[in-house]
C-alpha cells in the first residue's frame, strides 16, 4: 500500500519503520499543514499528530479521497464531526484511542469485568495511567475509553481527573514519568478485598504494529467508520 503518516514525532518514525518492515511504500510525510497534492499520493495516512491538528488531518483525507488511520487522542470533542464528513464524503474512517492488540483485549476484559461488577455495591472502581513525560493530554484517551466502558454498564455517570470523592464518578489518576511507555490500571476495591486488572506497555512498537494493521485492513473495506474491535474481530463474552 502506499501510505502517508501524519506526525513525525516518535511514534510516526516508529509506523514508518514497521511500515517499511512490511514492504509498504510511504509516500508523504509531514508533521505541518497538508499538502493535499502530496497527500492524494497515498492509498491511507496513518495520524499520530496533535491534539490541535487531528480534526483538520482527517476531514483532509477523507475530503481527497484517501483512508485515513487516526491514533492521536485529546481531539474526540470533534469525533462526532469527523464522522459526518467520513459519511458525507462517502470514506473509510478508523479511529483507536489505542493500536496495541493486547489492550484491546484489555478494553474487552473491561467491559465484561463492568459487566459482572454491576450492582454491588461494596466496591468502588478507580483507575491509573502512567506515560512518559511528553504526552501531552491527561488522562490518556485509552483511559478515557475504558472509563466510558465501565459507564456503559454500571452506574457510574462521569468520570473526573483529578480523582475527586464522589460515588457517581470515576476518579481517574494520571501521572507522567519519564520511560513509560503507557500504563493502565482498573480496581475494583472494597473493605474486604481489591480486585484490579492491569496492562503495561514494554514500547511503542505494539502501538505502531497496530496501526499499520488497521490501515491494511481498511483498505479492503467499503466505506464506513471502524475500530480495533471491528480489526481483530473482538467479541466479548456473552
Amino acid at each position: 500500500m502506499k501510505l502517508a503518516i501524519l506526525g513525525y514525532g516518535k511514534m510516526g518514525k516508529t509506523v514508518e519503520e514497521i511500515a517499511q518492515l512490511r514492504n509498504h511504500d510511504i509516500v508523504y510525510i509531514t508533521s505541518d499543514e497538508i499538502d493535499t497534492t502530496e497527500l492524494k499520493k497515498a492509498d491511507v495516512a496513518i495520524d499520530f499528530s496533535i491534539p490541535e491538528a487531528a480534526f483538520t488531518n482527517i476531514a483532509s483525507c477523507l475530503e481527497n479521497n484517501v483512508a485515513i488511520v487516526s491514533g492521536t487522542t485529546g481531539w474526540l470533542n470533534q469525533y462526532e464531526e469527523a464522522v459526518e464528513v467520513c459519511k458525507s464524503e462517502s470514506g473509510r474512517f478508523l479511529y483507536a484511542s489505542n493500536f496495541s492488540v493486547g489492550v484491546n483485549i484489555f478494553f474487552e476484559l473491561n467491559s465484561y469485568l463492568a459487566k459482572m461488577m454491576s450492582g454491588i455495591e461494596e466496591y468502588n472502581v478507580q483507575m491509573k495511567e502512567i506515560h512518559h513525560l511528553e504526552k501531552k493530554d491527561a488522562p490518556s484517551g485509552t483511559a478515557i475509553s475504558l472509563a466510558d466502558q465501565i459507564i456503559q454498564e454500571s452506574d457510574y455517570q462521569t468520570w473526573n481527573h483529578p480523582p475527586q470523592n464522589d460515588k457517581t464518578s470515576i476518579g481517574i489518576d494520571a501521572e507522567r514519568k519519564a520511560g513509560v511507555f503507557g500504563f493502565h490500571d482498573v480496581t475494583y476495591d472494597s473493605e474486604i478485598d481489591t480486585i484490579s486488572i492491569s496492562h503495561n506497555a514494554k514500547s511503542r512498537k505494539g502501538f505502531a504494529h497496530g496501526a499499520v494493521i488497521a490501515a491494511e485492513w481498511i483498505l479492503k473495506q467499503n466505506t464506513g467508520v471502524y475500530s480495533m474491535k471491528d480489526v481483530l474481530q473482538l467479541n466479548s463474552p456473552t
